[in-house]
């Protein structure tokens, strides 16, 4: 059955790529992003597939505006089905030296932009009595990596904040889920990669960090099949809550639930080569 399906986030990237597959299932699409140029180009990719959608720039951080979004879209298709958070920016850094006004934005862009699109339709999904939400987290989001802390937290709020809400919710037919990728093959962590300045006492260990990151990458699940899977979270009547779409976030998430802390510690700071 076609779908109204919202997703922030949606002019670039694995969004572009869940948007043009959910599109080319006869779905109707609304979302919108910063980048006007290539939410254009989307637009027109999705006119030749034949579908309905509405697509608009807009900031996350923009309350009002992301109220007006909701009315037009709610205007436009009389309900939504599924709502898709996928904006989000990564951060990384030494706790000791990291800039809180940057990590403040990190956190108001990750977690209070996921929890105003949710709020946003939340209403009419209850008055229908049908609806899922679904957030892009991280395997951070779970079990935390070094360098990482403020995107860490940002990923530990959305798990939480998604867990909580299933509770209020479901009573009212609604769905809750969460995808957790680990790496997928795009250029989101070089964008973020920042070396700490010479005589940092953690620089050496963040250099062997980046490095190890820029070779997993190299083999990490690649958009493409990442998107199938959301496509596939986002088109099941009943997700589940926690849904991996990678073998390393699979792997180190059993590794987690089985193994006791010490170890698990000692399997990361070796995997990632930043151990002392």
């Amino acid at each position: 059955m076609r779908q109204v399906i919202v997703i922030t986030g949606l002019a670039q990237g694995m969004g572009r790529d869940v948007a043009r597959r959910l599109a080319a299932a006869g779905n109707s699409i609304a979302g919108f992003d910063l980048d006007a140029a290539e939410l254009d180009a989307l637009g027109k990719e999705l006119d030749e597939l034949g579908v309905e959608h509405y697509l608009t720039p807009l900031d996350i951080t923009d309350r009002d505006g992301v109220l007006r979004f909701r009315d037009d879209v709610l205007a436009k298709f009389a309900q939504v089905d599924t709502v898709l958070s996928n904006v989000g920016i990564g951060f990384f850094g030494p706790f000791e030296e990291i800039d809180l006004e940057k990590a403040l934005k990190c956190l108001e862009i990750n977690v209070i932009g996921a929890a105003s699109i949710f709020q946003a339709f939340i209403p009419a999904m209850r008055a229908q009595k049908s609806g899922k939400l679904i957030a892009m987290s991280s395997l951070v989001g779970v079990i935390p990596f070094p360098f990482e802390s403020m995107y860490t937290a940002s990923k530990f709020a959305i798990e939480g904040m998604l867990e909580s809400i299933k509770y209020e919710v479901e009573p009212f037919g609604l769905k809750v889920a969460l995808i957790e990728p680990a790496q997928v093959s795009t250029d989101f962590a070089a964008k973020i990669h920042k070396l700490p300045p010479e005589g940092s006492p953690y620089r050496e260990r963040a250099q062997r960090f980046i490095n190890r990151d820029n070779e997993l990458i190299k083999t990490a699940t690649t958009p493409a099949q990442a998107a199938d899977k959301i496509v596939r979270v986002v088109l099941a009547d009943s997700p589940k809550l926690h849904n991996q779409v990678d073998f390393m976030s699979s792997f180190f998430l059993f590794l987690n639930w089985i193994l006791p802390k010490g170890i698990r510690d000692t399997i990361l700071l070796n995997h990632m080569d930043i151990k002392v």
